[in-house]
């Protein structure tokens, strides 16, 4: 009700531009801006709402809010504003916890994206069939809606899936008037009832960012790591929808910039390599590691830590075991605890790393404060290194018991730790 009551307050605004909803565990936030920027090489004036940042129009900030899908009011307020800026697309990153407090209800989808689904959330949610449903409620949701009109148009209900998920087929059974599936390689889910497939070919991961081919179509983006391959076919996906040539499309993607704390490298002249990401969960981080095979070091410095307030407390050592057999440091700190007690979390990751070998004051850190870890990371780093901070990427916040929210930006934190060395 109170979602539904938030819509009407507003006076319905999502009725009045084309919304695109993006689901999934891993890569949101950065498909969002893929989509985004798609349309705004068309000359469309776009509003965004992801975990990392906030966009109207020619507006853009960061999310300060800690939170991937807003409040029911504080969203119907953002779309709002959209349309008052004269924003023809929204896009809104759509998370399960989000679809789980009812706060999707109030929002007309025109199109629904499904990128990938593994195991998060787990404790919150009950089990990964109640996470997947969460997920799966937004492409539910999707036709229960009308179909708008838009300058004469009438806007089609579009779900757009990867097919490369073992789970895209649990996706697809929902109503849709078109069904779009995208993928990277060839041995990918069925493909019954889709209106069109696209797959990339040619794909080259690089550490400056990838090229792969689209029906004959080549390319480029400056988005690191194998994963952001997929990521640009969900916008690909999108655009071709709308009927945008490939040849629009590419213009969009390949003049990107990197999304901040995704795969962003900090170079403030230092003799080591510093990379922040955000990769809060066992899936992230090995494909994390996957990619910075192709980064050349000396040794690794890994600086993580695991989320409280309900975050699957059973990956916590998973996360310590999987930087110890990556790094040759790993310093454990606090990430966001909430209720939690921060050196508990701090403690289960460390079993994990002790558990492969790591030991304690000889190449594993307990940290509490996470700028002290920080501090110790880049102290620790000599010419040649690489030095891995997880968790993070660029929230602006830890938060602690009691909802309190530390200002915290671990970019602009390692930035002053590296100008101090120079």
């Amino acid at each position: 009700m109170l979602a539904l009551f938030a819509a009407s307050w507003y006076g319905h605004p999502s009725d009045k531009l084309i919304v695109i909803g993006v689901t999934g565990t891993n890569g949101k936030s950065t498909t969002v801006e893929i989509i985004a920027r798609i349309f705004e090489a068309i000359g469309a004036r776009v509003g965004f709402t992801s975990t990392v940042r906030f966009k109207i129009a020619e507006r853009e900030w960061l999310n300060n809010k800690k939170m991937t899908m807003l409040g029911r009011f504080a969203l119907q307020k953002l779309v709002r504003d959209m349309v008052r800026a004269g924003c023809k697309y929204a896009v809104i990153e759509t998370s399960s916890e989000g679809i789980a407090q009812y706060r999707h209800l109030g929002i007309n989808y025109d199109v629904a994206v499904f990128l990938n689904i593994t195991p998060e959330h787990i404790e919150s949610h009950g089990s990964f069939e109640n996470y997947r449903a969460a997920k799966a409620e937004l492409f539910a949701h999707l036709s229960r809606r009308p179909r708008k009109k838009i300058d004469e148009t009438t806007i089609p209900k579009i779900a757009v899936v990867n097919l490369d998920d073992e789970n895209a087929s649990y996706f697809l059974q929902f109503k849709a008037d078109q069904k779009m599936g995208f993928a990277t390689r060839e041995a990918s889910s069925p493909v019954e009832g889709i209106d069109e497939v696209l797959r990339a070919t040619q794909i080259e991961v690089g550490r400056d960012g990838n090229k792969f081919s689209v029906a004959g179509v080549s390319f480029r983006t400056p988005l690191r790591g194998a994963w952001n391959v997929s990521n640009a076919m969900a916008g690909i996906a999108v655009g071709t929808a709308f009927g945008l040539p490939l040849e629009q499309i590419r213009s969009g993607i390949e003049d990107m910039e990197t999304v901040p704390g995704r795969m962003e490298f900090i170079d403030e002249g230092q003799p080591f390599t510093v990379v922040i990401d955000y990769a809060p969960q066992p899936q992230s981080v090995a494909a994390l590691y996957d990619f910075l095979r192709l980064v050349p070091r000396k040794h690794t410095i890994h600086v993580i830590g695991s989320a409280g307030g309900g975050r699957d407390k059973s990956r916590r050592p998973i996360l310590g075991e999987l930087a110890a057999k990556n790094a040759d440091v790993v310093i454990v700190t606090n990430e966001d605890p909430y209720d939690e007690d921060p050196m508990t979390i701090i403690n289960q990751v460390a079993e994990g790393a002790e558990r492969v070998g790591k030991k304690e004051g000889e190449n594993l850190f307990r940290i509490l404060d996470r700028v002290e870890a920080v501090k110790k990371a880049v102290s620790l780093a000599e010419a040649g290194d690489l030095v891995v901070l997880t968790g993070k990427g660029a929230e602006q916040a830890i938060v602690v018991k009691n909802g309190k929210k530390i200002p915290y930006d671990e970019r602009e934190v390692v930035r002053r730790f590296l100008k101090r060395d120079q």
